[in-house]
């Protein structure tokens, strides 16, 4: 994947990830890891790491609200509980997280770098690093809050962080990636998420070079008063300056504001090829895997999409949306989160990464041909969208669908306990 790859808006929401919710993405996130990691290596998984498109779908596939800022913070938790236990097995380390958390990043990985043999005071440096870039060599009004560093036990790295803009409510998640770094103060991201915010000061920017020689020698060779009465020479002239063309977008991924899924969020065709695949296959594929009545079918829906987060292509993720479908939202958008769906899909998944292992890898190929099938089946048609939705959420307490909003007491309740 390539490893600059756009940016997006996020909106900025509050809240919490529920306990039944936040389990359930650590066991997900874990189990796709080692399938990308052993199908295509860790190195491949650090890349879509890197990936704010992928990031996002991710998120999306394991029921978390499908467009909001909270992604970025729920799928570090959930990776840095659910590749605890697997860091023998994949070689990789999840550091840091939110608020305080990220403040204990460089002591973790002095720490892990003494237990495993890099050089842990390096990646600290280079963890300090990149705050310190994001925080103000890129004054772009965004105060970051969440740090999570992603290490392998070859010193490769990830690094994904976000800031928010309280006031305007919006997020921007910076992404890092160690491959192909070859300066910290020149274009070191591999994407940056965010609306365009107007003039921004950008001193990481190619073009910045000059100037972040000159401010050395400002700083080195001048005294204060020097400096003062510099800038407002350059400020009486500013405004009769010719404006300098901006460097070429890169592909722009807007998140909107609106909690539902509505159709022009999701590249419709694509979802029928993943339903239309699900069908065709699953008679074929999973006839010994479906042991639960009923949910079976709808598993190998799921495991359709979650198919396409593991083997898909990069231009397949600009439709985060879609990857809500497996597993639903939080929130309740698009539909109810439905657990008994998510759980097979979690044992299903697990029962062939693990039987991969060990060699037999008939599972997981079954869940490779889902991906190939999907996209070969995404003329094949099928329901509109509104009545795919709808049917959904008609089936959600046959799946065991769940919200945030269930976990409150009803009004009664509260009632009692004002008493």
């Amino acid at each position: 994947m390539a490893s600059r790859a756009g940016s997006a808006d996020l909106p900025l929401h509050g809240g919490r990830v529920p306990k039944w919710l936040s389990e359930r993405m650590a066991r997900l996130g874990a189990v796709i890891c080692q399938a990308i990691a052993h199908e295509y290596g860790r190195d491949e998984l650090l890349s879509r790491l890197a990936n704010p498109f992928w990031f996002q779908s991710f998120g999306a596939v394991m029921g978390m609200d499908w467009h909001s800022s909270g992604i970025t913070t729920s799928v570090i938790g959930a990776l840095k509980g659910g590749l605890r236990p697997l860091e023998r097995e994949l070689g990789l380390h999840v550091c840091g997280g939110r608020g305080r958390h990220s403040r204990k990043t460089p002591d973790e990985l002095v720490a892990i770098g003494n237990r495993v043999g890099f050089d842990g005071a390096a990646l600290a440096r280079a963890s300090r690093l990149v705050a310190k870039v994001d925080s103000a060599a890129v004054q772009d009004g965004f105060e970051l809050y969440l740090h999570g560093f992603i290490v392998a036990d070859d010193g490769k790295w990830v690094v994904v962080q976000q800031g928010m803009k309280g006031d305007a409510r919006t997020a921007r998640r910076y992404h890092w990636q160690s491959a192909g770094l070859s300066s910290f103060v020149e274009a070191p991201h591999a994407a940056i998420e965010g609306a365009g915010q107007g003039v921004i000061v950008n001193l990481t920017d190619v073009r910045a070079a000059r100037s972040r020689s000159a401010q050395t020698e400002l700083l080195g060779g001048m005294g204060v008063d020097a400096i003062v009465r510099e800038v407002g020479r350059i400020e009486g002239i500013a405004e009769h300056a010719p404006a300098q063309s901006d460097e070429p977008l890169l592909p722009h991924l807007i998140m909107p504001e609106h909690h539902d899924i509505r159709p022009k969020d999701v590249m419709l065709r694509r979802l029928h090829g993943s339903l239309a695949a699900a069908a065709d296959r699953a008679p074929e594929d999973f006839a010994d895997l479906l042991l639960v009545p009923g949910v079976g079918a709808r598993t190998v829906r799921a495991l359709a999409q979650v198919a396409e987060v593991v083997h898909g292509a990069p231009h397949r993720f600009a439709d985060p949306g879609r990857f809500a479908m497996a597993h639903g939202g939080k929130d309740g958008h698009p539909f109810p989160v439905p657990l008994k769906v998510y759980d097979e899909t979690i044992r299903v998944l697990k029962s062939a990464v693990g039987k991969a292992r060990l060699g037999a890898d008939e599972e997981l190929a079954a869940i490779r041909r889902l991906d190939v099938q999907a996209r070969a089946m995404e003329e094949a048609g099928g329901p509109g969208f509104h009545d795919f939705i709808a049917e959904e959420r008609r089936r959600a307490p046959e799946y065991g669908g769940r919200t945030v909003m269930d976990d409150r007491p009803n009004a009664y309740a509260r009632a009692k306990m004002r008493v």
